[in-house]
């Protein structure tokens, strides 16, 4: 089931990417990362081994889009919940 969580808020993730949300090149590039290594991730069904830097790439973007975009940092919150459900 955190599997399945994750992948709906990736897809969430995903919806809020596809629309008209005001980033940087940067940003974007940078959500769109975590969102393939995420996918990449889902895709191993849990065989390849999990590194601090998926987590911590989700924990930093957390911080740097509280203020400027919070609907996005409270998806990618879930997304960090979902990942520390699944012991990652």
């Amino acid at each position: 089931m955190p599997a399945h969580d994750l992948q709906s808020q990736l897809e969430e993730l995903r919806s809020q990417l596809a629309q008209d949300t005001p980033l940087t090149e940067e940003e974007r590039a940078s959500l769109q990362a975590i969102a393939l290594d995420i996918e990449a991730r889902l895709a191993d069904d849990g065989e390849a081994e999990y590194t601090d830097s998926l987590v911590d790439g989700v924990n930093l973007a957390v911080e740097r889009f509280e203020v400027s975009h919070p609907s996005m940092a409270i998806t990618l919150r879930n997304i960090m919940q979902s990942l520390a459900n699944m012991g990652i």
